[in-house]
């Protein structure tokens, strides 16, 4: 039996509902690397696999806990580096190393790129003073932390005052590197892509609805064909070394021009990788793993049908008093899924991040008509109450 080496940081739906089946379906023995046993443990009960405790930022630590494996593969950000160090260590198929790091580090992306947008990092010294440093930088910028995630200490500021203040503001919070980049106008869009090192398939595309400025959460997703710019940003990941295994990419077109704005080399997140699997009517979770088995790409052909990923977000602070539980509905032609983020009698911090999600939902049906209909008539039928 070949054995997969699973390797993750926090619990996540992806993994859960996602890889952890999809090994079992293809017959797997599936060890879980972690350093989190017990969130593990306790998330999947008696159908958990074997967990072994590990050092998983550290490629030294993940080769050592490694014995006789057939794939190693992890879907969290953090993770891609020394996985893909790791992969390489045994001789199995994997990512570039180099790739999954620039693509975490978005200082290097960029440097990398040279697509002529400004970026600059911004000191980790208290005594640092941004707004002598960024005083002639072409504001607005885009103030966030060079590896984040989660839409979490981004900020747009307009001058050097501003960015002096968010500055101090995110370094009472925490201080791994910030970056401050321009301000990238246009649609946003995500492209998602799955590739074998010689082949890199298109599997689809998401127009992405972002909260209004200073921040920048991701409010809604709906698949969309990819606009007629995809090349630009299939050769710039191709630029970057991207192209083995799932990846997530979002990008801005403005006036026929695509910019990156970041590159996740992981499925996408936040249900969506729920959705693109029903959407494809494939078993998405199988073939990334079966590409890190040293299978090829499929091509898994057009999407059927429309599809929407709504979240419901918190707008102030409190306590949940009421919300609906896990959903699975069917309104006519439109098959509705919703998730809890939160339960009742939680406390939510309004964070203005993603962490205010209270809730996913997901609609796939016929066309778009019928599926925004199916969530508008879904979101007048259900209340969330934060006292």
């Amino acid at each position: 039996m070949t054995r997969l080496y699973l390797v993750a940081g926090k619990v996540t739906d992806s993994v859960s509902h996602g890889f952890l089946p999809a090994a079992a379906r293809l017959g797997l023995e599936t060890v879980l690397l972690t350093d989190r046993p017990a969130d593990h443990a306790r998330a999947y009960g008696a159908a958990a696999p074997p967990i072994v405790e590990c050092e998983v930022t550290d490629v030294r630590a993940l080769v050592a806990a490694i014995r006789d494996p057939g794939a190693i593969f992890s879907n969290s950000d953090h993770l891609q580096a020394p996985v893909a160090l790791a992969a390489d260590y045994f001789g199995l198929p994997g990512k570039d190393w180099r790739a999954a790091l620039r693509t975490k580090n978005k200082a290097l992306m960029r440097r990398h790129l040279g697509d002529g947008v400004f970026a600059a990092e911004v000191g980790a010294d208290p005594a640092t003073d941004p707004a002598t440093d960024f005083a002639a930088a072409p504001y607005p910028l885009v103030l966030k932390p060079r590896e984040g995630v989660a839409s979490e200490d981004v900020f747009l500021v307009r001058d050097a005052a501003e960015l002096a203040r968010r500055h101090r503001e995110i370094r009472t919070r925490r201080a791994d590197p910030l970056l401050a980049e321009a301000f990238l106008p246009g649609a946003l869009h995500t492209l998602e892509t799955l590739g074998d090192g010689r082949t890199t398939r298109v599997l689809g595309s998401f127009r992405t609805t972002i909260s209004p400025p200073p921040h920048f959460v991701e409010e809604r997703l709906d698949w969309a064909p990819p606009p007629p710019e995809t090349g630009q940003v299939l050769a710039a990941l191709e630029r970057l070394g991207v192209g083995f295994g799932a990846c997530h990419t979002e990008f801005t077109v403005h006036a026929g021009r695509t910019t990156l704005v970041e590159v996740n080399y992981r499925v996408i997140g936040d249900h969506c990788d729920l959705l693109l699997a029903d959407l494809l009517g494939a078993p998405l979770f199988e073939h990334v793993l079966r590409v890190h088995l040293g299978e090829p790409a499929p091509d898994l052909g057009p999407a059927r049908g429309h599809a929407v990923v709504d979240y419901v977000i918190a707008d102030r602070a409190g306590t949940l008093a009421a919300a609906p539980g896990p959903l699975d509905l069917a309104d006519g032609g439109v098959r509705l899924t919703y998730r809890p983020h939160r339960s009742p009698g939680e406390t939510i911090a309004h964070t203005r991040t993603n962490r205010d999600y209270l809730g996913t939902l997901r609609a796939l049906g016929p066309d778009r008509t019928a599926v925004e209909a199916a969530v508008a008539r879904f979101r007048a039928g259900h209340s969330w109450e934060i006292r």
